[in-house]
């Protein structure tokens, strides 16, 4: 036989049980109203009082006649609309980065009871529901004081609606008011305390309730009206967001503060009868200000958090290893910095816990929504020139190769490798140098000299072998160029690289999600440790890194803290510096996402301070680098074996004599480049090569200039295309043409505008 359920159960006795069956109502009366004699109007109260002695007879004759449903047959309700929420991203302890918002354009954050904080929710059932825990869904109480109450005051004095029956019109997702609305509102919440706990129903209530706008939820409504989460609120902000609910437009604080300060009052004062607050606190929350203004939502990682969200639609929230205050500060540290730079230069920053792999801050730009940046663009994973960046794996490798040692010898003068003649950034020949000032002065000669011993391909493809791939023109083959930036590598591929060093040897697969790292510790757990990576032996990790640490500090920076590495690129396009400590590896670049030279940029000055400031945001205790390995030479260069002394230069041609001098020829501008000027900034001239003195022209004619330096100023009487022309003392030419162009008036696009 059927079982069936009353329609309208009486209380029950604490909270509600999820597949529980109603009982049936019991002791349900009908009360008996003296109308009030109200002249001309007694015929419109008879029929007001009449109809609703009806209602609650109808009511209550229901419950114990015809008013049976087998609610397990209708089934659970259909919650399929509340599992629309808005997607959010989250940091390694679960705070949130960005949010956006769903299909239709609203904020409906996911919320559990336990997020919010346990005095709103006292104050939320004092005004809306004080025996939330005890009736069924319906409050029969209720309901019969509403009725008398409006029979006897002719008005209506109090409500009669529980918590579970909003629920169920926010469910139902029709706002309509009518009596068989309200029946509708009725049997919904008998269903929904049928199949539902009341811990569940009132998550549903958190989740769904409407605060204005395009806010749904409390989660939403104390991001976007106090800028935090709801786990800890203040009593006034707690109640303002008690009160929005019961008129979410006429109440909203941003348009009309006047009415939101009146509701939340009332709530204080229902909180204060109720005794969940005392007269003293409703007080004090009567006099906090009423936010005038929604606050933006949180938008940290944005660049990432795009990219998770499109590899990952299906899911509603997405778990990374980002750490949030390490985030926020090097976002604004890029910001900063690259307000003093320069006015179109963007910055990245990656920040890598060595130790795990885990991505710890991810700055894709120095501002998502400056247009004037290109800030939209991820610099992280865009493909540029590393510079010198990669002169630690060429002597790396010559030291596990036994090429050399950190003391060997080796020799800084003008070579020729085929066509290709390598110059040093200051354009000077230091002569016979070690191999450990060459790349702690970073000397370019010396490292394309180890490189060519070594060879480009095997330096490719040990990059190849540990997940990195290079980028070359036209799929061409790895050339000696590599030692100086001929190559395309990601800010993403330098710190993997860079892992290597710090982890003596062995690279570490970085990993941005939370459940890759598990997945990671649970196989090790297991015994099924991942394939090791090795870049390098651990003591040619080591000799690099004793290098690097004695590498000079910017200006203002503590020396010996950690070991790092600049970089810049041909033509002053990218700034980079690597560093790394006995935790952390950091990667910085800095440059023009569109690719344009900036005059003057360089790794030391732009990218290198702002390594140094993210190490110190990171923390002011720096990890201690790993120590020597066993079989460490630590011996001066006249007590190293004689194969080691020297560096052994095989096929390189010394350029000496006449005809094998380098041929003059103009550094900067680049040719066809465009320069971009703003009023009365001269323009830079720059020759490397040739025999001084030297000539330069501009458009054929000759102008004053020191013919003894190498960079002289000039200074351009308007815009457009210019030719320029250097002539050195044996009458060789070298000639490039560019473009001189204003700097664009720039009119940012309005920043995303907050949805309404």
């Amino acid at each position: 036989m059927r079982k069936l359920l009353h329609l309208f159960p009486s209380p029950l006795a604490g909270e509600g049980q999820g597949g529980g069956r109603l009982k049936a109502a019991s002791g349900c009366t009908t009360p008996t109203p003296t109308l009030p004699h109200r002249g001309g109007g007694r015929k419109t109260w008879g029929r007001a009082a009449a109809f609703s002695v009806a209602a609650l007879a109808g009511l209550c004759g229901l419950g114990f006649g015809a008013g049976y449903v087998a609610l397990e047959e209708i089934g659970p309700p259909d919650l399929k609309q509340t599992e629309n929420i808005s997607t959010i991203v989250l940091d390694r302890k679960d705070r949130l980065l960005r949010a956006f918002t769903t299909d239709d354009g609203r904020w409906r954050l996911p919320v559990e009871v336990s997020d919010v904080d346990e005095r709103y929710l006292a104050m939320l059932m004092a005004f809306e529901d004080k025996r939330f825990y005890q009736h069924g869904g319906v409050d029969m109480r209720s309901m019969a004081r509403a009725a008398a109450q409006l029979i006897g005051n002719g008005r209506i004095v109090s409500g009669a609606s529980t918590l579970t029956m909003q629920v169920a019109r926010l469910v139902e997702g029709k706002y309509e008011r009518s009596s068989r609305a309200k029946i509708r509102q009725i049997a919904g919440a008998l269903q929904l305390e049928h199949f539902l706990s009341k811990k569940e129903i009132l998550a549903l209530y958190l989740r769904l309730a409407p605060f204005g706008g395009n806010i749904e939820g409390v989660r939403a409504a104390s991001l976007a009206y106090f800028g935090k989460e709801p786990r800890r609120l203040s009593v006034g902000e707690a109640a303002l967001l008690v009160a929005l609910p019961q008129s979410p437009e006429w109440r909203r604080p941003d348009r009309n503060p006047k009415a939101a300060r009146v509701a939340r009052d009332r709530v204080l004062q229902r909180a204060v009868e109720g005794g969940v607050i005392t007269e003293a606190e409703a007080e004090r929350a009567s006099h906090e200000p009423v936010p005038t203004a929604r606050r933006a939502f949180p938008k940290l990682a944005p660049h990432l958090a795009e990219a998770e969200v499109i590899e990952k639609p299906a899911e509603s929230v997405h778990h990374l290893t980002i750490d949030r205050g390490v985030q926020r500060a090097l976002e604004g540290l890029a910001e900063e910095q690259t307000k003093l730079l320069g006015q179109k230069l963007s910055a990245a920053i990656l920040v890598v816990d060595h130790t795990t792999g885990e991505v710890i801050a991810h700055v894709g730009s120095a501002g998502y929504l400056d247009d004037a940046r290109f800030g939209a663009i991820d610099m992280v994973g865009a493909t540029r020139s590393p510079g010198s960046t990669l002169k630690p794996f060429i002597y790396g490798l010559a030291f596990e190769s036994g090429l050399a040692h950190p003391q060997t010898l080796i020799e800084d003068r003008p070579v020729r490798f085929g066509n290709y003649a390598p110059k040093n950034f200051d354009e000077d020949f230091h002569g016979t140098v070690t191999i450990h000032d060459a790349l702690a002065q970073s000397l370019n000669i010396p490292a394309v000299k180890v490189l060519n011993a070594l060879g480009p391909g095997k330096l490719a493809g040990r990059f190849r072998k540990v997940g990195v791939e290079a980028m070359f023109p036209d799929r061409s083959q790895p050339t000696l160029a590599m030692a100086l930036g001929g190559v395309g590598l990601t800010l993403r591929d330098i710190a993997t690289l860079y892992t290597a060093l710090a982890r003596s040897g062995d690279v570490t697969p970085l990993i941005y999600r939370k459940s890759d790292l598990k997945q990671s510790a649970e196989a090790l757990i297991h015994g099924k440790q991942a394939e090791r990576k090795r870049l390098m032996s651990p003591l040619a990790a080591w000799y690099v890194t004793d290098i690097l640490k004695d590498a000079p500090p910017p200006l203002n920076a503590k020396a010996g803290r950690l070991a790092y590495k600049t970089g810049t690129s041909y033509g002053y396009r990218d700034a980079w510096a690597v560093g790394y400590d006995g935790r952390h590896v950091v990667a910085v670049w800095v440059g023009r996402p569109d690719g344009a030279a900036t005059p003057g940029l360089s790794g030391r000055v732009a990218a290198a301070p702002i390594l140094f400031d993210a190490f110190a945001r990171l923390g002011e205790r720096r990890s201690a680098l790993q120590s020597a390995p066993a079989g460490a030479l630590r011996v001066t260069g006249s007590e190293l074996p004689p194969p080691l002394k020297r560096f052994r230069e095989n096929g390189v041609e010394a350029v000496q004599g006449p005809f094998l001098e380098p041929r003059v020829a103009i550094s900067y501008p680049p040719d066809r480049a465009e320069v971009e000027l703003e009023a009365d900034d001269p323009v830079l001239l720059k020759a490397n090569g040739g025999v001084l003195p030297l000539t330069w022209l501009v458009n054929g004619a000759p102008i004053t200039s020191d013919p003894r330096a190498r960079q002289v100023v000039w200074q351009p009487d308007g815009n457009g295309f210019v030719n320029f022309s250097v002539v050195d003392a044996k009458g060789r030419v070298d000639r490039v043409t560019v473009r001189l162009k204003p700097t664009a008036q720039l009119v940012p696009m309005a920043a995303e505008a907050q949805k309404r």
